[in-house]
């Protein structure tokens, strides 16, 4: 006899292999795409930010851009190096969050998730109108739309996302490919000219340079250095979705932050080497970004081609929210912090209920801002300082504590990002506080206390229901089976059986009211009952008032009373319609029955759906 075997690593030919959701997982590439959208699309804001906070200083305060923006790039070397530590370190995910949990303790983790769900939802927002915002400056009739439009293009992101990450990451890598190969070519253009060949954009605008202002302090350029750091925000993003990526995760989320790093340094030290050679300076109603696309590029077809690729960018930036947030979010419903429904997956990898989420907030924010990208700024960006300044204290004790090859010269690395944007987030803060900035300074500790009433109220039901303990053996009570009638039907017999079948005893009971036309119902109803005799007795409830569910509930707590050990179930037979619109049709009773047995006893409630067919 012959005996044929199959290893067990091997796959039969006509069998497809099991789906373990790698394929909708992200490559390096591809979480690139996915997730460094805005980080991209500050260079955008960034360089300018630089700009408008030193033209106080007159043109002596513009020779410091290039500095500045190199201590920037510093900055953003030292936050690749640390998050690439934290990807290894933490490949579930989470970032500074994770972080914090594990080295600073649990109040300042939550600090930490709380500052990136702030920095996250008010990305999204401003994402969506600074996009809208580059389409209505070239288009200025659809200015008036502009909230419609907002919300349009948040529909737009939130659909490709729910269809997974990967599928948004494809649909991303077209307008990412383009914006920063534009950004790149502008750069390597511009070094080779000696002076603008075109200043069109800007001619008829006026300068926002100062004048006679000659000295440059400390306060300006630290004040610079806060707001050109709003081109750091993103960097978390990839160590916040590592689970995203496909195997092994780590290698790839490590490739994909070290891609970002390269590509945002080079493009925000090329753009500032431009700004000091064409000596630019800020003029009202035309971007840093467009005045350098005219003088490298000249005003042409390349020119709105940078234009249109910057609108896109800005405008689906927004999905790095979508791609960070949501495994964010599970990881907090994990520890209890927030409802579990939160760590839920969907098909494709999609935690569904985080991308809604997000969505219905920054959806909010849209409509409290009217689509004005001006309104949300001051908010922006101080969460995501306070999220890397609790990072790299956490990585300064996680070296500590490790003490392996070279420890001490990365630790002293991580403090000395720590120091940096700890000071940048208290500059941005102190500078932007009366322009919104304290509704940040209020809403992280509310959020904070939020996430400890939902982590309370888990270890109350855990409590209760004995989570970690062996429970006591289950045993058999008596029981009865309560069974809610008001005519004879089939879907009463069919209640009936299915009650027989639950427990020892089974009891009908109907509500009877005083008004006369009740009272004849109630007696063509027990008249019907007594010829139909099916065994099981017909309980008449009276009540004065006219409701259904508390004399129900009353007489389920009587049972209780008067029958301690027995078990008491309530069953609700209902119709189940063929079509969905039908349901309005039905009167309901069963729901109101449910709630007031759940609300005032302790009885156990059992829903009949009876399929029509």
């Amino acid at each position: 006899m012959t005996v044929l075997s199959v290893q067990p690593d091997e796959t039969p030919a006509d069998e497809e292999p099991p789906d373990t959701g790698e394929r909708h997982r992200l490559t390096a590439l591809a979480g690139f795409a996915a997730l460094s959208l805005d980080a991209m699309a500050s260079v955008a804001y960034g360089p300018e930010a630089i700009v408008l906070v030193l033209a106080a200083a007159g043109a002596h305060g513009l020779g410091f851009t290039l500095p500045v923006t190199l201590a920037i790039a510093a900055l953003l070397a030292v936050l690749v190096a640390s998050y690439r530590q934290v990807i290894a370190a933490f490949p579930d995910g989470g970032g500074s969050y994770a972080v914090a949990k594990t080295h600073l303790g649990a109040r300042t983790s939550l600090v930490a998730a709380a500052s990136l769900v702030l920095d996250y939802v008010l990305n999204v927002a401003v994402a969506v109108t600074a996009g809208v915002a580059a389409l209505t400056s070239a288009f200025p009739r659809l200015y008036d739309d502009r909230l419609w439009l907002c919300l349009a293009v948040l529909v737009l992101v939130t659909g490709v996302n729910l269809r997974g990450i990967v599928e948004s990451a494809r649909a991303f890598v077209v307008p990412t490919v383009v914006f920063v190969g534009s950004i790149f070519v502008l750069i390597a253009v511009g070094l080779f000219r000696s002076a603008p060949v075109s200043t069109a954009t800007a001619d008829g605008h006026a300068s926002a340079l100062a004048d006679n202002a000659t000295s440059v302090g400390t306060l300006l350029l630290l004040k610079a250095f806060a707001s050109g750091c709003s081109a750091l925000t993103g960097v978390e993003a990839i160590a916040n979705a590592v689970p995203s990526f496909r195997a092994p995760r780590v290698k790839r989320a490590q490739r994909a932050e070290v891609a970002l790093g390269a590509v945002l340094g080079v493009m925000l030290i090329g753009l500032s080497v431009l700004i000091s050679r064409f000596h630019l300076q800020p003029v009202q109603g035309v971007t840093v970004l467009a005045q350098l696309a005219d003088a490298s590029l000249g005003h042409n077809w390349a020119f709105y081609v940078i234009q249109f690729a910057t609108m896109i960018l800005l405008a689906l930036s927004a999905n790095t929210s979508f791609g960070g947030l949501p495994v964010l979010l599970k990881l907090l419903a994990r520890d209890n912090y927030l409802p579990h429904v939160f760590a839920l997956k969907a098909d494709r990898q999609v935690h569904r209920h985080g991308v809604l989420a997000l969505a219905a907030v920054s959806a909010a924010l849209l409509v409290f801002s009217g689509g004005d990208t001006n309104t949300l700024v001051p908010l922006f960006a101080i969460g995501v300082f306070v999220g890397f300044t609790v990072a790299q204290v956490g990585m300064v004790r996680h070296w500590r504590g490790e003490r392996g090859p070279g420890w001490r010269g990365k630790a002293v690395l991580n403090g000395f990002g720590a120091l940096l944007t700890g000071v940048a987030a208290i500059v941005v803060t102190a500078t932007k506080f009366e322009e919104g900035a304290w509704l940040i300074v209020i809403a992280l500790p509310l959020l904070v206390l939020a996430f400890e009433t939902v982590h309370r109220a888990y270890a109350h039901i855990g409590e209760r229901l004995g989570l970690g303990r062996i429970p006591e053996p289950p045993h058999r009570d008596r029981s009865v089976v309560i069974v809610p009638v008001s005519s004879l039907t089939r879907l009463t017999s069919e209640a009936l059986t299915a009650a027989a079948s639950l427990g020892d005893e089974v009891r009908a009971v109907t509500v009877c009211y005083p008004d006369p036309e009740d009272r004849a119902h109630l007696h063509a109803l027990e008249h019907a009952w007594a010829e139909w005799n099916p065994g099981v007795p017909l309980v008449r409830l009276t009540c004065e008032r006219r409701t259904l569910g508390r004399p129900i509930a009353a007489y389920v707590r009587e049972v209780s009373a008067t029958e301690p050990d027995t078990r008491v179930t309530v069953l609700i037979a209902e119709v189940e319609p063929v079509r969905l619109w039908q349901r309005l049709l039905q009167n309901q009773r069963g729901a109101v029955v449910a709630h007031a047995v759940r609300r005032d006893t302790d009885a156990v409630i059992c829903r009949l759906r009876f399929r029509l067919f």
